[in-house]
């Protein structure tokens, strides 16, 4: 029996497997990072540091020694700038689609929530109108109409507050997170 016929063995691809699985989402964490750094003021100075450095030791090259690793045109730094933009465009793609994820699950919970709510006020209402009927009080259309009105600015309300809680929860956790950020940057 050649070793062809023989199954192959699973343990080490099944831990290979489940290391991968657990850091599936680290590479969509590096894109984000990415993403937010290279909107920051700090990336600006430092490609405008490192700009107008690489410019003024190849003028200064040219003029001290005659040559410099990349004379006028600026081609190699030309090309670095293009090798960052052919990166960091997936990245930063890749950032804003993992954040339209989490703004379509938040929107698909707020509608779930939305439809919950509903069926709990048709179920009341319905809860209403049968022990009005069951008193031999007989629910009128206006009535129940008022009752649907109320109950619908009633959810109305509850869902402003709960909209206010969110934003509120959402500007704490930016506050906490731009404190955080400034205490990294301080040296």
């Amino acid at each position: 029996m050649s070793d062809f016929d023989k199954p192959l063995e699973r343990t080490g691809r099944s831990r290979m497997h489940l290391r991968r699985k657990k850091d599936s989402d680290a590479f969509g964490r590096f894109a984000e990072s990415t993403a937010r750094f290279m909107g920051s003021p700090k990336f600006i100075l430092y490609m405008t540091i490192f700009v107008v450095t690489w410019v003024a030791a190849n003028v200064v090259l040219v003029s001290l020694a005659g040559r410099s690793w990349d004379p006028y045109p600026f081609i190699l730094l030309n090309l670095a700038f293009s090798t960052q933009a052919s990166y960091s465009a997936p990245l930063i793609l890749l950032a804003q689609n993992r954040q339209d994820d989490r703004e379509r699950v938040i929107a698909e919970q707020d509608r779930q929530r939305a439809e919950r709510n509903l069926a709990d006020t048709e179920y009341l209402t319905r809860e209403i109108a049968g022990l009005r009927m069951s008193m031999g009080d007989v629910a009128t259309r206006d009535f129940v109409r008022s009752e649907l009105r109320v109950a619908l600015e009633e959810f109305d309300r509850d869902r402003e507050g709960r909209l206010a809680e969110r934003d509120q929860r959402i500007a704490e956790l930016q506050a906490e997170l731009d404190e955080l950020k400034a205490e990294r940057d301080e040296p």
